[in-house]
């Protein structure tokens, strides 16, 4: 069974509002926790005049500066897929994309790793591997920047990023390289017991089956070694209130459960407990499970929960876009205007100051036995 990781997550307590809430645009619609208003409901309802992003200063200037180093990255296949004028992974076999893999996608992908590290007050991980890890596999790399930053902290280790889309950089550290990678093959193509460390984030919505996923990482990863999962709810909560169902952001986790059973992977990953279930399935043992909330935009009271709030609302903004065209239009049926709409909506709500929103990160960690 999984163990709750000691310390507590940090305080996300709303701030008191000082202003009452503006008025409902329109009449408001009773429904129930299933229910997905449908793309005609946004059209509808008048946008209200957008809220400006708040100035919380220069958020870029927090970032550490990512150094490149001299081996390149291998030539890979370009072969891309265009909806709506964005790029998103070509289907290839199982290997299919929710998220676009263009410039707009990547600056997000990258905001959520400086959140991440936040998150984990400046760590890359909490598995409690040695300084000495010899071969780590970052799996679903992305733009590549967890795995530069473990490189360069541990450059005696070799250390390999996987990803079914080409977005990283060029040039990399010397003791890192990038390949091309699906990991709902059924099979992967490491040996058995080769790496000390692997590591996950954020495949909801990728995977096909995650005791299958859970069992290659296991097969893969030398007795005694760790994974570390990190993936999180699609679902904005809230503990005032302020986040109704039939609100922007209230519909927001509808859309994606729903589009979730017809693209056959699921977005429920954190409320169906899939990390631990699958992982002491595949026979990871000392399982550890963490969940902390997020929140969304510059209303918590504390320094460090503040922060975090306002690079989550700079990742989502980054490329809101980029998050729905997929499951809302290609899945779901929605055309692009009316994605449009939908996003001038949601955009309002978690820019409102009176919306003290949150997001479930939920962090496990196990052994392999010796």
């Amino acid at each position: 069974m999984a163990n709750d990781a000691p310390g507590s997550p940090p305080s996300t307590a709303p701030v008191e509002a000082t202003t009452a809430p503006p008025e409902p645009a329109a009449k408001p619609v009773t429904v129930s926790d299933q229910t997905i208003l449908p793309a005609s409901h946004w059209q509808n309802a008048p946008i209200p005049d957008p809220i400006p992003a708040e100035d919380d200063g220069d958020a870029d200037s927090t970032y550490s500066s990512i150094q490149s180093s001299t081996a390149s990255l291998t030539d890979s296949i370009l072969q891309y897929r265009t909806i709506h004028g964005r790029t998103f992974h070509s289907e290839r076999g199982r290997a299919q994309a929710w998220t676009p893999n263009d410039e707009s996608q990547a600056e997000s992908m990258d905001m959520n790793h400086h959140l991440c590290t936040l998150v984990l007050d400046g760590k890359l991980h909490l598995a409690p591997i040695p300084d000495d890890v010899e071969k780590v596999l970052d799996i679903g790399t992305g733009t590549g920047v967890w795995a530069m930053d473990f490189a360069d902290l541990h450059p005696a280790a070799q250390v390999i990023g996987t990803d079914v889309s080409p977005m990283q950089p060029t040039w990399v550290p010397p003791n890192l390289q990038f390949q091309i990678d699906d990991a709902n093959e059924e099979e992967w193509t490491w040996r058995e017991n080769e790496f000390d460390f692997v590591h996950v984030r954020a495949l909801f919505g990728s995977i096909i089956s995650w005791p299958a996923f859970y069992k290659e990482a296991y097969r893969v990863t030398k007795p005694g070694g760790y994974i570390e999962d990190h993936e999180w709810s699609v679902k904005f909560g809230c503990d005032d209130g302020s986040v109704l169902d039939d609100s922007p952001m209230g519909q927001w986790s509808k859309v994606y459960w729903e589009g979730g059973k017809k693209f056959g992977r699921t977005f429920r990953v954190v409320e169906d407990d899939e990390q631990v279930r699958g992982m002491e399935a595949a026979g990871w043992k000392d399982i550890v499970k963490k969940d902390i909330k997020v929140p969304i935009g510059s209303w918590p009271r504390g320094e460090r929960e503040k922060t975090m709030g306002i690079f989550s609302r700079g990742m989502w903004e980054a490329d809101a876009e980029g998050y729905v065209l997929y499951i809302w239009g290609t899945v779901m049926g929605w055309s692009r205007e009316e994605i449009q709409v939908y996003i001038a909506h949601l955009r309002r709500q978690v820019r409102d100051p009176n919306v003290h929103s949150w997001y479930l990160h939920r962090i496990v960690y196990a052994r392999k036995p010796e």
